[in-house]
């Protein structure tokens, strides 16, 4: 098996590059190092180490320097979410043209816990509980591997420590600037004052959290197709369902609704399946999101693009 070990220099991915083998016997490895040149020199130290450490190790490197913040600029994101998707981008790249079987990324149980309340905090559905997916495929063929997600950050500082292994620090990691930053340096020193294992409890309920959303969506794949045909939404095959809201809320979930639009709608539902629905009417009713249209028609629910011409 050849794995991809995508590598910063931080203390998480120096403990990957150094326990790989052991993490995964029997593989051969590669290591990626992407410089997104946002920090200056501390960014072009960040290479020199990986390349240095790599070269000491006998590790082939892939190393690339990005225009982060002309790629943001270019793509109306945010600088946090470009160096993540050029990241990806070129992984997946690499993994294709080298014939690389998996990508192995350091990502921890305190990445996990900062994802599910930054889910959280944003709005999610259940598949956000589940905190950092492992094992999805970055291209076709080439899965996500991430073995450190059992483990805190405090138990491989621990190691690393303990075996005289080196790493770089990034400063802006101190600086409350980005949310992640925010609930790592402010809202998490709270938790841990609370429940100093807070770490493990919220890594041991998104397993459940997992769990729960499978049943979930077993549910929703075995009603999906009893209320719906070739027109759209049958609204009173979905309303006969006792967990109606989930459902509709299933359909809708790739469409970008809003909680408040989404709440209108089932609100305008639940009065028409109420005994007053003789005064309520759904005909011709229209609910937008900025991708989506619903509307009500000839007793379905239409999902239709709003743009669906790319005009």
């Amino acid at each position: 098996m050849r794995i991809l070990l995508a590598i910063s220099g931080g203390i998480d991915s120096m403990y990957l590059a150094n326990k790989a083998s052991e993490l995964f016997p029997g593989a051969c490895f590669a290591a990626a190092h992407c410089n997104f040149q946002l920090r200056g020199e501390e960014s072009d130290g960040d290479e020199r180490f990986v390349r240095e450490w790599c070269a000491a190790h006998g590790l082939p490197l892939f190393a690339k320097r990005f225009d982060t913040k002309a790629a943001a600029a270019e793509r109306g994101i945010s600088i946090e979410m470009a160096a993540r998707d050029l990241r990806y981008e070129w992984f997946g790249e690499l993994c294709a043209a080298n014939g690389f079987d998996a990508l192995a990324t350091a990502h921890n149980a305190n990445d996990n816990a900062e994802t599910l309340i930054l889910n959280l905090l944003r709005g999610t559905g259940s598949k956000g509980l589940r905190g950092i997916s492992d094992g999805r495929c970055l291209v076709p063929s080439v899965r996500i591997l991430r073995p450190m997600v059992g483990l805190s950050r405090k138990e491989i500082e621990k190691w690393m420590r303990q075996n005289g292994c080196g790493w770089r620090e990034d400063s802006t990691n101190r600086e409350s600037v980005v949310k992640r930053n925010v609930i790592r340096n402010e809202v998490f020193p709270v938790f841990e004052r609370i429940n100093p294992r807070f770490i493990d409890t919220l890594n041991a309920d998104m397993k459940r959290f997992a769990q729960v959303d499978d049943i979930a969506e077993d549910y929703f794949l075995s009603v999906k197709d009893s209320v719906t045909d070739g027109q759209g939404i049958r609204i009173d095959a979905i309303l006969k369902l006792k967990h109606w809201e989930y459902v509709l809320w299933r359909f809708l979930e790739p469409c970008s609704f809003s909680q408040e639009t989404f709440e209108k709608l089932t609100a305008l539902m639940g009065r028409f399946s109420s005994e007053k629905r003789g005064t309520v009417t759904l005909g011709g009713k229209t609910f937008e999101s900025p991708s989506h249209i619903v509307k009500a028609l000839r007793g379905h629910l239409v999902i239709s693009l709003r743009n669906p011409q790319g005009r």
